[in-house]
């Protein structure tokens, strides 16, 4: 299992890097709507729906979507509104699960969650590549939920003791949050000194990482909900050793929207 996780990682690592940095305008907008086809393909199962044909079908749907808000980007703003409000929510199903899984059981509504949760994420993407700090924007999510989820398993495998979502993920722990917060709240004053910040932007720069690694542990905690309502361990087996294309990404979905908000109200992401 390590041997082909490692095989698959050094395959699509390059390829991941010189689409996320490399690429602009359309290209960027296509590479990424193509990794969030295949999580629509995905999500499709974790819906409820195992036939091929409707599988595919919900891909497409999320593609049109995609290339219907590439070419009417003025609906930004409404998409990346919506993502605030669904992570909200999400995170009280979340918090509340088996019993909030009443309102969301059917296939209908659980397909709809997923456009929530794709949407808003290719839709963040976009909008941090058009801005002049792009590419330092992306990699400065990447590298806040990344560092969080390291800091997140060191901590909860040596102080983990309170159950963060135990109906939901059993082995994720308060004490796990805490260690992954303050690995990625290091990293960001350390941004923040080298880059010259003021105090006041200094301590806005770590409010809003906080709220965005809080965000990444709800986007992955709602992608396991859904997987443990369906039984499943996996998205699919598309990444050899690693899982599902979602399964990958499932705490970026959550993340990516919510930093892009952020930067926009505080007008950042344009300096």
């Amino acid at each position: 299992m390590l041997k082909q996780r490692i095989i698959t990682a050094l395959i699509l690592l390059p390829i991941a890097l010189a689409g996320f940095f490399l690429l602009q305008g359309g290209d960027f907008a296509l590479f990424i709507g193509c990794v969030v086809t295949l999580g629509a393909w995905e999500w499709a199962r974790l819906a409820g729906l195992m036939a091929q044909p409707m599988r595919i079908a919900y891909a497409a749907v999320v593609a049109a979507a995609l290339m219907l808000l590439y070419l009417l980007p003025e609906l930004a703003p409404w998409v990346l509104g919506a993502a605030v409000i669904w992570w909200g929510l999400a995170t009280w199903l979340v918090l509340t699960y088996p019993r909030s899984s009443e309102l969301w059981s059917s296939a209908a509504c659980r397909l709809l969650i997923g456009l929530l949760v794709l949407l808003p994420a290719w839709q963040g993407l976009v909008l941090l590549k058009h801005w002049p700090l792009g590419n330092f924007l992306i990699l400065s999510v990447m590298v806040l939920v990344w560092s969080a989820d390291i800091g997140a398993y060191f901590s909860g495998r040596a102080f983990g003791k309170r159950k963060l979502a135990p109906h939901v993920s059993p082995g994720k722990s308060w004490e796990g949050v805490y260690g992954g917060l303050g690995v990625s709240l290091l990293i960001a004053l350390g941004v923040g000194l080298v880059r010259d910040w003021s105090i006041g932007q200094l301590l806005l720069g770590l409010l809003g990482a906080v709220v965005v690694v809080m965000a990444s542990v709800v986007g992955d905690l709602t992608e396991s909900m859904f997987k443990r309502r369906e039984g499943i361990k996996d998205s699919s087996n598309l990444l050899p050793g690693h899982g599902g294309v979602l399964d990958r990404i499932d705490s970026l979905t959550a993340a990516i929207p919510m930093f892009a908000v952020l930067l926009w109200a505080a007008e950042w992401g344009v300096m």
